[in-house]
């Protein structure tokens, strides 16, 4: 799961530290920003924004910068009693529909094992953040597609028992808990990336029979005994006879138009205020989602990665990501912003033109055209930017910006499109 999401920026922003500046620079053309794209006919169709998040009218206001949302309607399972949950972030970096228990007003049940412990869920990110929580089954709704009984996390932070150190040590130390609408910036995140499930065979039974202690994510908890971790079945696809439990992709799990996404926002020419567009379930599956003259990049096995190539150097586990709020990659000609903007960079001028080459395993490629603005002149009242980026080292990860002005397919592992077989990104 890839998330990169600085609030301090998003705070800085909001309450003017830098005033508004010049407006950003950038590649222009495209549909006029902040004009909505027609939904297509169907039902697989879903309407998501780029709004700044649930929080714009707070005091004070905390906008969330580049963030793609839609609303999800949660059900208990199997019954009419559901709640729309608003403002939840499309992430195509992750897999599984995680809500804020904070945000629930109906009661879900946690899975638990014979002795009534309750599994529960540990997802880490590139920002030295993590969410914590249990699986509860729910029915998973959006436009006309419903994706029954599937597992879901609850963002919660537990009363009863220790958040294990294992879930709370990231790679950068001691992560931060979003467990709060504050600290998350959204209500939610859908991850709609191109796997199934969020752990797949390594934390299945079966692997971990001949492998040995299950990895992140999964624990099994208890008042008594606290967490301990656990294998857990994804179903037929690992080849376990159990069925699945683990945190799902809802897509997977739809009866039709589930093998991926395409994600349609109109260009941004530098800033906008806010920008609609679509999600749109299922590729090659009705009239309104043919996969076209699109290039399909296939994805390295095991990693769901490709090959970025910028300024001659090749970075083979790059990715396309909507729920990372910039362009991140390495250059060490780029200024980086002082003190807390030091996720992002602050060139002297304006830089438009940078090109960098996507690889997929498939051999196919093509030539990307992006820009890069100072971050401190991002105009305050705006909330989407086709220009924002910051470093990341060893590897090219496309964030948001990437999206405006393109139609961006995830296919899922597991499935196919015509004679294609999933996992690929495609544009």
């Amino acid at each position: 799961m890839r998330r990169i999401t600085l609030r301090s920026l998003l705070m800085l922003l909001v309450i003017g530290a830098f005033g508004l500046l010049t407006a950003c620079g950038g590649n222009g053309g495209g549909t006029p920003a902040g004009v909505p794209i027609p939904p297509p006919a169907g039902q697989n169709v879903v309407p998501i924004s780029v709004n700044g998040g649930p929080l714009v009218s707070a005091t004070p206001p905390q906008n969330y910068i580049n963030g793609a949302f839609v609303s999800v309607n949660v059900c208990v399972p199997g019954t009419s009693t559901c709640q729309t949950v608003d403002d939840v972030l499309v992430d195509t970096g992750s897999f599984g529909l995680r809500i804020l228990g904070s945000q629930l007003t109906i009661a879900l049940t946690p899975l638990a094992d014979s002795n009534g412990d309750q599994l529960n869920d540990c997802v880490q990110f590139l920002d030295n953040s993590f969410l914590w929580g249990t699986v509860d089954p729910a029915d998973v709704k959006m436009a006309g597609e419903v994706a029954s009984n599937t597992s879901i996390q609850v963002i919660a932070n537990p009363t009863a028992y220790s958040i294990p150190i294992a879930c709370t040590t990231t790679s950068n130390g001691t992560g931060i808990n979003e467990d709060t609408q504050a600290l998350l910036g959204a209500n939610g995140i859908l991850g709609v990336g191109p796997e199934p499930f969020d752990c797949g065979a390594a934390c299945d039974p079966v692997t971990v029979a001949t492998n040995g202690q299950p990895p992140l994510p999964y624990f099994s908890c208890s008042t008594a005994a606290g967490c301990s971790p656990v294998p857990v079945s994804c179903g037929t696809l690992c080849g376990d006879t159990v069925a699945n439990q683990q945190v799902t992709n809802p897509v997977f799990n739809f009866s039709g138009d589930n093998n991926g996404v395409i994600i349609e926002l109109p260009a941004v020419a530098d800033a906008a205020a806010t920008v609609n567009g679509n999600m749109i379930f299922g590729i090659g599956t009705q009239s309104n989602n043919a996969l076209g003259t699109a290039t399909v990049f296939t994805l390295e096995s095991g990693t769901d990665n490709f090959t970025t190539t910028y300024k001659g150097q090749a970075y083979n586990n790059s990715f396309i990501d909507s729920g990372s709020n910039g362009l991140f990659f390495p250059d060490a000609t780029i200024p980086v912003c002082p003190g807390n903007l030091s996720s992002f960079y602050c060139p002297t001028s304006n830089l438009t033109g940078l090109t960098a080459v996507n690889t997929g395993a498939n051999n196919a490629t093509n030539t990307v055209t992006f820009g890069v603005d100072n971050t401190q002149n991002l105009p305050p009242s705006d909330f989407a930017f086709s220009n924002l980026a910051g470093p990341l080292a060893g590897s090219f990860d496309w964030g948001l910006p990437f999206f405006y002005g393109r139609n961006v397919y995830t296919a899922i592992d597991g499935t196919t499109v015509g004679n294609i077989a999933g996992p690929f990104f495609a544009y």
